[in-house]
């Protein structure tokens, strides 16, 4: 993690060796308009520069309180091509999230079980291919989303946002981010 650097630095963060824990700023999101108009590009992001091919994995933890907190990975190109994916609070429950943008975003939720305690995700990017895959704290092996997007450098990593809220502690474990 030593060559990772922030998107949109967080109030407050520290590093131990594989893992991160970091608070999301208050209304602190990323986000293009859909159906409502909405935008907001201001989440944060700890990664970093891959140019091509590369995998992210992370272990991710929260203290989700308010509608939307969310933690988990990223992969950004610019303010209307990225990915992101994760933990969300949705309707006082958790989620698993993925949005992808691509001048506009959409979403998508699978509903977690109240008392999970951990999300693992991993994010393989393959020429113009995004899949992500899941699991509850073990490692990511389910296939949650395949996407296209774009090739050229993009910024990959740990993600987490706090969009209707004062902010929120996240813990991401094993952060790692590699080329391929």
């Amino acid at each position: 993690m030593d060559s990772m650097t922030w998107l949109n630095e967080p109030p407050a963060w520290h590093q131990a060796g594989d893992q991160l824990v970091a608070i999301a700023g208050p209304r602190t999101d990323f986000w293009q308009k859909t159906s409502y108009g909405f935008v907001r590009d201001n989440g944060h992001i700890f990664g970093r520069l891959v140019a091509g091919n590369a995998v992210a994995e992370v272990t991710v933890r929260g203290a989700y309180a308010t509608l939307y907190d969310q933690a988990g990975l990223g992969l950004r190109r610019d303010a209307e091509h990225w990915i992101k994916c994760g933990v969300e609070l949705v309707d006082g429950m958790p989620h698993a999230s993925v949005v992808v943008t691509r001048g506009s975003s959409d979403w998508s939720i699978i509903a977690l079980p109240p008392t999970f305690e951990a999300l693992s995700l991993r994010l393989v990017r393959t020429g113009e291919v995004v899949e992500i895959f899941w699991s509850l704290g073990g490692a990511a092996t389910t296939l949650l989303r395949l996407s296209p997007f774009p090739p050229g450098p993009a910024l990959l990593g740990a993600l987490l946002a706090a969009p209707d809220g004062e902010g929120f502690e996240a813990r991401f474990d094993g952060l790692s981010v590699r080329e391929t």
